[in-house]
Parts: C-alpha cells; structure tokens; sequence
C-alpha cells in the first residue's frame, strides 16, 4: 500500500493552464504504474491519463488527448499531470492512483487501481 498526496488544483480561467502533483510514499514508487482520474458533480469518476514504471509508455482519455500531458519523477517519487487548454468541462476533483499489476497495459478503470489520494479541485471559470 501507498500513501498518495495531490496538490496544484485551483481556479482557473478556460484556456488557461494548471499543473497537478501527486506524491507518493511507503513503498517503492517505481514499482507502481499511476493514473490520473477524475470527478465532476453528479457524475462518475473518469479515467484521464496513466503512465507506465518509467513513463514512457502513457495513455490519454479522448477528452484531453493532446492538451494534458502525465510525467513523472522516479526520484521525488510523484507523478505529475500538466493541463492546457482547461475549459469548463474539465472542472472536477482530480485524483491520482497507484496500480501494482504487472500487465503490459496500461489500465483504464478504477478497479484496476489498488490505492487512491483524497483528490484536488479543479475549477475552469468561463
């Protein structure tokens, strides 16, 4: 198990940028492939983006594909995500994850996602 700490959210103008941190503790960080989701009022948590152990390999949900980018620090041990082009759409609680698995690919969904931070809000003004 790890413990996982987000930072960064805000309010912000659309089209702006923000920038999230997550950092991790507990166990060894690069053995975990980590997400990025995401919740918006009344609605499911969403999958945004995910990197692999080394974070070569990432991968995008098709909203935001092309304007958000997930990188991480094996040596600060946190995971990053960068967001542009933000607009009303994108306001939500966003929250990192830890995935332990072994899988060559790079999972989507909540279940596959062992341990969760408590979330930081982003909010896009129009």
């Amino acid at each position: 198990q790890v413990q996982l700490v987000e930072s960064g959210g805000g309010l912000v103008q659309a089209g702006g940028s923000l920038r999230l941190s997550c950092a991790v503790s507990g166990r060894t960080f690069s053995d975990y492939r980590m997400g990025w989701f995401r919740q918006a009022p009344g609605k499911e948590r969403e999958f945004v983006a995910a990197s692999s152990w080394g974070g070569r390999s990432t991968s995008y949900a098709d909203s935001v594909s092309g304007r958000f980018t997930i990188s991480r620090d094996n040596v600060r041990n946190t995971v990053y995500l960068q967001m542009s082009s933000l607009n009303h759409e994108d306001t939500a609680a966003y929250h990192c994850a830890a995935d332990p698995s072994r899988s060559s690919i790079l999972h989507t969904r909540e279940a596959q996602y062992a341990d969760w931070g408590q979330g930081t809000q982003v909010t896009v003004s129009s």
